[in-house]
C-alpha cells in the first residue's frame, strides 16, 4: 500500500493534486504496481475524470468508499433504501460528460452501487428512482414518528446510543438490553436502529435505541437518507455519548459526534458522555479523563466494569427517581382505569384498596411520570394525588 500526503493553500479546480503532484503518483503507483487510488477527499466529477485519465487507474474518493461499506454492511429493507439512495444522489451529478459513470458500479471497493442502465436514460431512471425510494423512506418516518408518539404516551423514555463508528455503542447496547445484536471491531455494523425495552430491577422502565456510528465529515447524502433513522436521536429524552477511551483521536471523534448532531437536530438533547473501554487505558489516564469531564461515566461495556453506576446515572438524567405518592381514582371512568394500569406499568405499587367504586393507590412513582398520572382529562375529571 502506498500512502501520498499533500499540503495546499486550495485544491486544484481540474486535479485536486495539481498536474505535477498527479504526474509524480502517476509514476509512484507504476512503480508500487497500485491498481486503486483512494483519495481522502471528496472529488468533483470533473477532478475524478481528469484524475483517471492521468493515473490511468481506479480512483475512488471518500465519499465512495464510504457509500461501498455501508452497502456491504446493509441488511435490512430500511438499510439498503437509504444506502441506495445516498449512491444514487452521489452519482447523479457524475454522469455528465462519461460514458462509464455507472460501470464504476460494478463491483469491489467504490463500485458496489444500482446497477448498470444506458447513459441516454441513466439520469431519467435514476431521478425515478430516488422519488420512489425517497416515498417509502417517508412512509418509515412518519411510523417511526407514530411509534415515537406511542410511547410518549405511554410515558416510557428513551435512551438513545451515539458515537463515533467503532466506539463500542452495540456491545453496550448488547450489555445493557442483553441482547445479542451484530458487534464487530469494525467501521458501520450497525446501519439499522434497534430498539430495545430494559426493565430495570425496580420495575422501572425505559427504552434503549441503538444507532448508525458517526464518521468525520460524514458525507450529506449519507446524512440525508438516514435522517429517518437519525430522528430517533432527536427524539430521544437522553443521548449516551459512548467515546473509545483507549482512542488517540478520542478528542478529534468526540468533536466529530457533535456536529453531526448539530445536523440532524440533536444538539439540544440531553446528553451523558460515556467513556467505555477504560479496561484498555492505564489508571493514570482514567484519573485524568475523571478530572476533566467528572460528570462523565467510565465503563467497560466488554467486562461489565462500571454498567452499574451507569444505569443509575441514566435513571438519575432521566428523573427516574422515585417518591412515594397516593392516588385516589373514580373505577367506573375509561380514562382512571387507563391511569391504574398504566402506574402498574411505571412503578411499584405499595397497596391498591377499592371501595365503593373508589380506588386508592400507594406507589413509588418516578417523578417524570407524577404529572402525567396525576392530570386530569377534563375539568371534572377528579383523580388526586397527595
Amino acid at each position: 500500500m502506498l500512502r501520498v500526503t499533500q499540503d495546499r493553500p486550495k485544491p486544484d479546480p481540474a486535479t485536486y493534486i495539481g498536474s505535477g503532484k498527479a504526474s509524480a503518483l502517476a509514476a509512484a503507483c507504476a512503480e508500487a504496481r497500485v491498481d486503486l487510488v483512494v483519495f481522502d477527499n471528496e472529488l468533483t466529477p470533473a477532478q475524478l475524470r481528469q484524475l483517471e485519465e492521468r493515473l490511468d487507474r481506479k480512483v475512488v474518493d471518500r465519499t465512495q468508499l464510504i457509500l461501498d461499506i455501508f452497502a456491504r454492511r446493509a441488511r435490512t429493507r430500511e438499510g439498503k433504501w437509504q444506502v441506495e439512495l445516498a449512491q444514487l444522489k452521489y452519482l447523479l451529478p457524475r454522469l455528465v460528460g462519461t460514458g462509464t459513470a455507472l460501470s464504476r458500479l460494478g463491483g469491489g471497493i467504490g463500485t458496489r452501487g444500482p446497477g448498470e442502465t444506458k447513459l441516454e436514460s441513466d439520469r431519467r431512471r435514476i431521478r425515478t428512482r430516488i422519488r420512489s425510494i425517497q416515498q417509502e423512506i417517508d412512509q418509515l418516518r412518519q411510523r417511526r414518528s407514530q411509534l415515537r408518539d406511542r410511547r410518549h404516551k405511554q410515558s416510557v423514555p428513551t435512551v438513545a446510543l451515539v458515537g463515533y463508528t467503532n466506539a463500542g455503542k452495540t456491545t453496550l447496547f448488547n450489555r445493557i438490553t442483553n441482547e445479542d445484536a451484530l458487534a464487530s471491531d469494525a467501521l458501520f455494523v450497525t446501519l439499522d436502529p434497534l430498539v430495545r425495552q430494559v426493565r430495570l430491577p425496580d420495575r422501572r422502565e425505559l427504552l434503549v435505541s441503538d444507532t448508525v456510528g458517526f464518521i468525520d465529515r460524514l458525507p450529506h447524502t449519507l446524512v440525508a437518507a438516514f435522517r429517518a433513522t437519525l430522528e430517533e436521536v432527536a427524539e430521544a429524552d437522553l443521548a449516551l455519548h459512548v467515546i473509545d477511551a483507549a482512542s488517540p483521536e478520542r478528542d478529534h471523534h468526540m468533536a466529530a459526534v457533535r456536529k453531526v448532531l448539530e445536523e440532524v437536530g440533536a444538539a439540544d438533547v440531553p446528553s451523558l458522555d460515556v467513556y467505555n473501554k477504560v479496561d484498555a487505558i492505564t489508571a493514570d489516564e482514567r484519573r485524568r479523563i475523571a478530572d476533566r469531564d467528572p460528570a462523565a461515566a467510565l465503563i467497560s461495556a466488554r467486562t461489565a466494569e462500571g454498567i452499574d453506576e451507569l444505569v443509575q446515572m441514566m435513571a438519575s438524567r432521566l428523573a427516574l427517581d422515585t417518591r412515594r405518592i397516593t392516588i385516589t381514582f373514580d373505577s367506573s371512568r375509561a380514562f382512571d382505569r387507563e391511569q391504574i394500569s398504566r402506574l402498574y406499568r411505571v412503578a411499584r405499587v405499595v397497596s391498591h384498596v377499592a371501595t365503593n367504586g373508589r380506588v386508592v393507590i400507594e406507589a413509588d412513582v418516578p417523578r417524570r411520570y407524577i404529572a402525567r398520572l396525576t392530570a386530569p382529562e377534563t375539568p371534572g375529571d377528579n383523580a388526586n394525588a397527595s
